[in-house]
Parts: structure tokens; sequence; C-alpha cells
């Protein structure tokens, strides 16, 4: 596996045994995580974060003077530390310190930890909210998502405290504090809006995001480009004397993000229709590539319950980050260093942020639940939905048509030993979210068998 970036040399001997042992430690999670024969174990990732977490403790001695330091044993131990947060997801340990590592990937800044941790590590970009302040656009939704994820994130570090190594708790918690400092940053540049004139933001939002959408399909619709410019330019009727105002006549407050976030959306929608999704052909290749990975994690969401392994989200990470790093000054070249034209610079920044966007939405709905329980779970999840639509639509006339649903429970209920589930002789994570739901089945089938049962029915 390669390192990212381009890392720097050694800066002390005493270092090298721990990087050939998290090296071995990356080596041994990247044949863990590429092992589709067989669900991964607890004990096996639980054993990996053991000995990462004693490589630190030996790190953190040898740079007690040195705290900034950063060389490629930061970035093996980034690697390590990613692929033991998906891991810690794929066993079902979503709510413990370590699977917040992953989350944290998406809602941190690159930073050197410093004073915060007694190792210098730098983070791998904190790469939604990166792109959300350099974008310089986004929603309330946005940020309102983000934030509900730290806190909750920041909940199961405060809980992990006693449980985990203090150097994991104290890096995460300044990760989340460099989060959470960018966030509130992003909502002082909102709170500028007033109440009337955020609509109108929101509006402005969505249209360039479907503009941007629409110029990375694969056939490219003039019409759907043509409609998005239509409303635009309804949102810029609606203006009095160049401004958008109150009922009563009154400016309202916001306008100058607005409006230059309106004429930011026109000029865009010319660009769109002017190009039709014609790339340039230096930039053709890494436009071909993150329209692979875009399309591959598109596909994820839709069939992440029964398809989606979290570590197989790592390589979709480091792949955009690779193409991430490539830019020069925030700006993608081409091979003899020109930088790329505002179409093409644009469209592999929304393919970019899309697809992390992916990632994270993946990993926020990332069930606690064990993959070796993943299949009794969706079925579960599956037949709760079907008896909610048949409660939903008038119930059943007869207990008789819910002898499939209940056949199907009861199998599934008869796979129990001694209460819990078990794979082998193992005892995999989520046990209590399993039985929680097939208890909610099994209560729902009986409400509709009483239903059906009561006179009048």
């Amino acid at each position: 596996m390669a390192d990212l970036p381009a890392t720097q040399a050694l800066l002390d001997p005493r270092e090298q045994p721990i990087l050939d042992h998290i090296l071995k430690i990356r080596d041994n999670l990247s044949l863990l995580k590429q092992d589709k024969t067989t669900y991964v174990r607890s004990h096996d990732v639980i054993t990996l974060y053991e000995q990462l977490i004693e490589q630190v403790h030996l790190l953190n001695d040898i740079r007690a003077e040195k705290r900034s330091e950063q060389n490629r044993v930061d970035k093996v131990l980034d690697d390590c530390f990613q692929l033991i947060s998906l891991f810690f997801m794929t066993i079902g340990r979503n709510n413990e310190a370590p699977a917040v590592s992953a989350l944290s990937y998406f809602t941190t800044m690159r930073e050197c930890l410093r004073d915060q941790s007694r190792y210098a590590t730098t983070s791998t970009v904190k790469r939604l909210v990166e792109h959300l302040q350099e974008a310089a656009f986004y929603s309330e939704k946005d940020l309102k998502s983000l934030g509900d994820t730290l806190s909750r994130m920041r909940k199961i570090v405060e809980q992990g405290k006693e449980a985990y190594s203090p150097h994991l708790v104290t890096l995460l918690t300044a990760r989340l504090d460099s989060c959470e400092k960018k966030l509130l940053h992003l909502r002082r540049r909102l709170s500028q809006l007033s109440p009337e004139i955020s609509p109108i933001w929101e509006k402005q939002i969505s249209i360039l995001r479907s503009m941007a959408a629409a110029s990375t399909r694969q056939k490219f619709a003039v019409a759907e480009v043509q409609k998005l410019q239509g409303q635009l330019k309804d949102i810029e009727k609606t203006m009095v004397d160049g401004n958008f105002v109150n009922a009563d006549g009154s400016v309202m407050a916001g306008q100058e993000l607005v409006q230059e976030m309106l004429h930011r959306c026109i000029g865009w929608s010319h660009i769109v229709l002017t190009r039709q999704g014609r790339v340039d052909e230096a930039f053709k290749p890494k436009y071909d590539k993150l329209c692979d990975i875009r399309n591959k994690l598109e596909k994820l969401s839709l069939t992440h319950a029964w398809s989606l392994r979290e570590t197989d989200l790592f390589g979709y990470q480091r792949e955009l980050d690779r193409i991430d790093e490539t830019r020069v000054n925030g700006n993608f070249v081409d091979d003899e260093g020109n930088p790329a034209d505002l179409f093409a610079q644009r469209t592999l920044l929304y393919l970019i942020r899309r697809s992390y966007a992916y990632i994270y939405e993946l990993i926020i709905s990332s069930e606690p639940v064990s993959e070796a329980l993943l299949p009794i779970y969706n079925q579960l999840q599956t037949l709760k939905r079907c008896l909610l639509e048949v409660k939903n639509s008038g119930g059943v006339s007869s207990p008789r048509e819910l002898y499939p649903y209940s056949m199907k429970l009861t199998s599934i209920d008869d796979m129990r030993v001694d209460g819990k589930f078990k794979v082998g002789s193992e005892l995999p994570e989520g046990q209590g979210s399993v039985t929680g739901l097939l208890e909610e089945c099994f209560e729902l089938r009986h409400e509709l068998a009483v239903a059906a049962e009561e006179p009048g029915t």
C-alpha cells in the first residue's frame, strides 16, 4: 500500500523499529480487509488495535521533546487508525471510541496536534468541512448533519474515557474540538441571513448542485439545465431595485451573500450549457476516475445494507485523497503545470466533494451490528417494513394471512442458542439490536393478528 502523500525521511533512528511494527500491523489490517471468505472476528481486530496502541505509547516516549515532528511513521499510523476505526464499525462496535476515528476523518482539519497530544500526528484532511469552507456554498442542513454527528461522537468519546487509551481519547477530543471550531465559523457566515432570505439561499444551493450533477451525467440533459436556469431567472425577478425585500419593502438581511450566489449560479448555468459535460482532454483521466468512484459509491449508498463492509470505504478514501492532493494552490494542473479552466476545476471538485459526502453518509448510516449478524438484521428490517406497510394499509382480514410472516420470524427465532445469535463459537456484536428488532416484529405481527380477530374488523 502506497503511503500518502510523499513522506519525509525519518529524523530519529529510534523510530525505525516502531515503523517496522506498524507497517506489519497495516499489512495485517489490509489482509484482513481483503479476506471476504469469512466474517471479521472481534478478537482479530482487538488484537491489532492493542498492538497499535502499544507502538503509539513507545512513539510518545521518543517524541516527548519534539511533539510537532512529522514523518513516515505518522502517515502509516494514520492509515492504521483509519482501518482500525472502520473495522470497529464492521464488527458492530460503532459506539466505541476507536470507531469515532472513521467519522472524524470527515470532520477534522489537517493539523498537528502538538500540545493536544503527546505525539504529533498529521491528521488526514478533514475533507468535508474543508471543502465546504473552500467552496463557500453550503446549506443549514449540511451544517446540522455535521453538528449532530459531532455531538454524537463527543458523547461516545466521553463514555469511552475509562475504557480506552488516554492517547486515543486525547487525539479524538482534539479532532472534535478542531471540527467544532470550523463549524462555528461556517455557521457564523450563514447567521448573516435573515429567516426571510434563507429559503432563497437554500434554493440557490440546491440549483447549483443540481447543475453540477447534470454536467457529470453520461448523457448531458440540456432541458434539465435550462429548467434550472429558468428557476434562477424566476428568483431574480422577485428582486426590487436590485434587492430582495420583505413585504413591507424593507431590504432583507444577508443581501450580499445571496446576490453573490445568484450571480454565481447564473454564470455557472451559462458555462454548463456551453460545455455540455465536455472536460478538457488534459483532465479527462481524472474526470473519468472520479466519475467511476462517485458512481460506485452511489451504488453502495443504495445497496449498502446488503453489500457494504465498512473497511471497503478505506480504498475509496485514499483514492480521493490522492486526487485531491494533486492540486497546486487549490487548482488542478495539467502535466505542464497549467491550471484547469473554470469548468474542469469546478466539475472535478464537485465529484470529489460528492464522493466524500457519499462516504460520510455510508459511515453515519452504519448499523451497530457485526457483519456476521447483518444478514439476519437485514431480513428483520425487511420484515418490519412489510408488517408496517400491512398495518398502515388497513391490516389483514384473517390471522391466516400472517402465517408467512410468523413462519419467517419463528425460523429466525429458532436460530438463537440460549437466547443469543451465534456464528460458530463466536458471539458477534449487535445482539441487543437484532433481538430488539426481532421482538418489534413479533409485536407488530401480534397487533395485526389481534386486530383481525376483533369483531367488526
